[in-house]
């Protein structure tokens, strides 16, 4: 599959293993894994933040074949799911440091292109998320607004 904005193929990274199956070495229970999820996220994580943080400190390599629930689903059962989603933060957080980058930098042409790349990004995320009813309908991409929200 080719990259979103470019026709490079990309190398693949680590891949998950074929059989979903718990290691033996695992010592945690489903409900435990699902209350550190919990007690993770009201620390101010995010989810990949709690996925990396239970992966490297506790030694859980996978939440989704220990509990058959993905983070994400943990932390919406829980209700401690936030009201953005966590792809597009990081999409708005990024274009405000190169808009940020521009202002010094005014005829830097490929931090240009590179905002125009991550703002329709940005865009097709909010219309997918619109549709899938993940952020309500009158919802509006405002970078003014957005400064606030993130700082």
């Amino acid at each position: 599959m080719a990259r979103m904005h470019s026709r490079d193929k990309g190398k693949s990274g680590s891949t998950k293993p074929i059989k979903a199956t718990v290691p033996t070495w695992v010592r945690y229970k489903a409900k435990e894994v699902e209350l550190l999820v919990a007690k993770l996220s009201k620390e101010k994580n995010s989810a990949s933040e709690v996925g990396i943080i239970l992966r490297d400190v506790y030694g859980i390599p996978s939440v989704k074949t220990l509990t058959k629930k993905s983070i994400s689903q943990i932390l919406k059962e829980k209700d401690l799911l936030s009201e953005i989603p966590e792809d597009l933060i990081n999409l708005m957080r990024k274009s405000l440091e190169v808009k940020k980058h521009l202002e010094e930098n005014h005829k830097d042409q490929v931090a240009k292109r590179g905002l125009q790349l991550t703002d329709s990004k940005i865009k097709r995320f909010v219309k997918y998320y619109k549709s899938t009813k993940r952020l309500p309908k009158d919802w509006k991409y405002d970078p003014d607004k957005i400064r606030l929200l993130i700082s």
